[in-house]
């Protein structure tokens, strides 16, 4: 192994707490017996396993406050935080494998102030506990990382908000399932918006646009990848169906980017259901993108 391969940490966070049904608590040892591992390493890079954290799945419980078992939840959120600082602390890069969306929450509020965020992700995940009958946290992830929403998950880690509107780009997103609130609240916080048809037309342009963003305003930036970006009927991994979501092709071409930024500081993939690919296949090519994408020899040329 090269003195100057990536550094990489995997760490697994396998919960559907904060999701609408199970599943999603499967996905890291499916990554695993996937040959996540294996391929990273196969990539290139230098890999350390961390395991998983404890699987928390889903549970029917009722909604308080607008939110179901927000406080399991918070809870699950904030256990993710120390591990990701020690990871960074080490001069690693953190690869976190959900689990659905809230583990992002934790993952921000462990990497420190000052970075930014790509959510790459089918939806914007701006409903607020008032303005939605869900009641799933996992739909309002960005409002908690911008400081609203529910106080138990927006006050995670040591800082509040966990990001401010100019360290986020909303990246992919299907613009028919925003409704008029998320979109008043993209608008009046001047958030930056690359939805999936400008993101079709030119994905590697529109990844370094959307770099080139954050570079000017972050020292450093995570990457979300909600696999639900991807178009469901090509590509059916994940929970919630979007049929305007990207190819896998033009996904890969988007996470090359991303993680071939000088201030790339790691990855969050979320959302994976390893009921819906009872074959293996689909994560076994997810597998190979995201190696790909981590891997020196194989990022884009810089």
């Amino acid at each position: 192994m090269g003195s100057h391969a990536r550094q990489i940490s995997v760490l697994g966070v396998p919960t559907s707490a904060g999701s609408h049904n199970p599943g999603q608590e499967k996905a890291p040892a499916a990554w695993r017996d996937a040959g996540l591992i294996e391929s990273l390493r196969a990539a290139g890079l230098d890999v350390e396993d961390r395991g998983d954290l404890a699987v928390e799945p889903f549970r029917p419980v009722s909604p308080v406050d607008g939110l179901r078992d927000a406080d399991r939840v918070a809870g699950i959120a904030a256990s993710v935080a120390a591990p990701v600082a020690e990871i960074r602390a080490a001069g690693r890069v953190p690869l976190v494998l959900g689990g659905d969306c809230t583990i992002t929450l934790g993952v921000l509020a462990g990497s420190g102030s000052g970075g930014g965020l790509v959510y790459f992700d089918g939806d914007a995940d701006l409903h607020t506990p008032e303005h939605t009958d869900s009641a799933v946290a996992d739909t309002m992830g960005m409002t908690h990382l911008l400081g609203g929403g529910s106080p138990r998950l927006a006050r995670l880690g040591s800082r509040h908000p966990l990001l401010g509107p100019g360290q986020v780009v909303l990246f992919g997103f299907d613009p028919a399932e925003l409704d008029t609130f998320q979109w008043t609240e993209v608008a009046s916080r001047h958030l930056y918006a690359a939805p999936a048809p400008a993101v079709r037309a030119d994905p590697a342009g529109e990844a370094r646009r959307a770099l080139r963003y954050l570079d000017r305003r972050c020292d450093s930036y995570l990457v979300h990848f909600d696999v639900d970006v991807l178009h469901t009927g090509l590509f059916p991994l994940a929970n919630f169906p979007h049929f305007a979501g990207l190819g896998l092709d033009e996904a890969s071409t988007c996470l090359d980017e991303f993680t071939g930024g000088e201030k790339f500081g790691g990855l969050v993939i979320t959302e994976v259901n390893p009921g819906n690919d009872p074959s293996g296949e689909l994560l076994g090519a997810l597998v190979k993108t995201v190696a790909g994408a981590l891997g020196p020899a194989l990022g884009p040329a810089r």
